[in-house]
């Protein structure tokens, strides 16, 4: 059995499945060849991320193709539907990467009350000269503990974002169409832990409560927040999106930001990517980062050995 890891798979991954006999590939094939390159090395397995995208036209011309498999949680860039209508297997890792998205979040969050993503931008240039100045700027910062998080999405990711918010001593409230409420347990380093029942509340709730807001849904078909739902919230509210691009109506964000509606904002997925717009790449009261939220060490690993598992555990 072959497999193709297009987007790449950790060291772990590969090992995991080259002990169970399968050989494994890492090698990038570009797109519009991925086709040719599948058939004329009779791949039965391709994994992709982000980056590759798996659709009709391609599964129809790969029928040697057994499993489709994406590294991480969002399967928008694959036909899921249509690739199990016709007997092909479509895995993913939905919690592999949940606390890395999680802790992302908090960079944001901390980054953005202590207004760390301008100053790492203004120090290098102005650091030297204009030092005291600098410090009077950024020396209104606020503490999260004792503040409201609103948690929009409380899925799996939603969830980690809770325990450590619950952590630092927020008070944390949730809102999912599919959850009704949560038991949320935050595990300590010596083995002890405290069980919070969460129950969800409708958006608008969650919206007009919520000091920061932090989203954690699908790709949608239309926005989650937009003019209208930043009209609710509070004025000077900080705001993350580490979910998907698109989810946030980013004109209206802009249009906030500099209302001073809300005070800042932390973007890991954008609208038009891989080309972000340039008034949010150059707004200096936002955070970025580009779509990094599952990319660390850890996840990777747990991302590699969860898909050798179950391809594994489908194929042998």
């Amino acid at each position: 059995m072959k497999v193709l890891a297009n987007d790449g798979i950790s060291e772990s991954g590969v090992k995991a499945l080259e002990a169970a006999g399968y050989e494994v590939s890492t090698t990038n094939v570009a797109q519009e060849q991925l086709v040719n390159y599948i058939n004329t090395n009779d791949i039965d397995v391709l994994l992709v991320r982000s980056a590759t995208t798996v659709r009709k036209d391609l599964i129809d011309a790969c029928e040697n193709l057994k499993v489709i498999g994406r590294g991480g949680v969002g399967m928008d860039n694959i036909d899921v539907d249509y690739a199990r209508s016709i007997g092909r297997h479509v895995i993913n890792t939905p919690a592999a990467s949940s606390q890395s998205v999680a802790e992302l979040v908090f960079a944001h969050l901390f980054g953005g009350v202590r207004f760390l993503h301008d100053s790492n931008r203004n120090m290098p240039l102005d650091g030297d000269t204009k030092f005291k100045a600098l410090k009077k700027n950024y020396a209104k910062g606020i503490e999260l503990r004792g503040k409201t998080l609103g948690i929009i999405g409380f899925g799996r990711i939603g969830r980690e974002v809770a325990k450590i918010g619950l952590g630092i001593g927020m008070k944390v409230i949730a809102s999912d169409k599919f959850v009704g409420e949560a038991d949320i347990k935050v595990e300590f380093y010596n083995g002890q832990y405290i069980n919070v029942n969460i129950a969800t509340e409708p958006m608008e709730d969650v919206i007009k409560q919520a000091d920061f807001i932090t989203l954690h849904v699908p790709a949608q078909n239309d926005y989650v927040i937009g003019d209208k739902e930043f009209g609710m919230m509070k004025d000077g509210v900080g705001i993350v999106n580490a979910a998907r691009g698109g989810v946030i109506n980013e004109v209206a964000l802009v249009k906030a930001l500099e209302s001073g509606k809300v005070a800042f904002a932390g973007l890991d997925t954008f609208e038009s990517e891989p080309t972000p717009a340039i008034q949010v790449l150059m707004n200096g009261r936002i955070s970025l980062t580009p779509h990094i939220g599952a990319a660390t060490n850890e996840a990777q690993d747990r991302i590699g050995t969860e898909l050798a598992e179950q391809i594994i555990n489908i194929l042998g």
